[in-house]
């Protein structure tokens, strides 16, 4: 059941990204400022981690620790789970189901190009959201 079209296809391409060391503070400013819920981390261009609105809630105002005080280093997750822009959407939903992730960056040889998400692949393959939500059925039972 090979799909035709490839993460490229339905990914968004304009990543936001911050640096390792960028306080948590401009990782919410810049979240907010995009209208975005997660935001990836890079090292010189090369994703090292994500950071979801989730990871926020759960890493930094669940514990109470100074926001400004944080880097986004220290609450992204890593190791990044990425995938090649020229797989296809049911790869990127087999992947995603198997890892429990929703959004995975997407890179062309090694440099990050964009990102694709849950709500991408189901948008423009139907299809496949028996796939994707197998994922959701484990997540609801933890």
């Amino acid at each position: 059941m090979d799909s035709g079209l490839l993460v490229r296809d339905v990914m968004s391409k304009n990543v936001k990204t911050v640096r390792p060391n960028s306080t948590i503070n401009e990782v919410v400013r810049k979240m907010n400022k995009f209208e975005i819920g997660s935001i990836i981390v890079a090292d010189s261009e090369k994703p090292v981690g994500i950071i979801t609105e989730r990871d926020i809630l759960r890493r930094v105002l669940e514990v109470t620790v100074a926001s400004e005080a944080m880097k986004a280093k220290e609450i992204m997750s890593s190791p990044i789970i990425t995938i090649d822009s020229q797989a296809t959407t049911e790869e990127a939903a087999t992947l995603m189901n198997s890892k429990r992730i929703k959004k995975i960056p997407v890179l062309d040889e090694g440099k990050l190009v964009g990102i694709v998400t849950s709500t991408d692949i189901v948008r423009n393959e139907p299809r496949l959201v028996e796939t994707l939500s197998k994922m959701m059925w484990k997540k609801s039972k933890e």
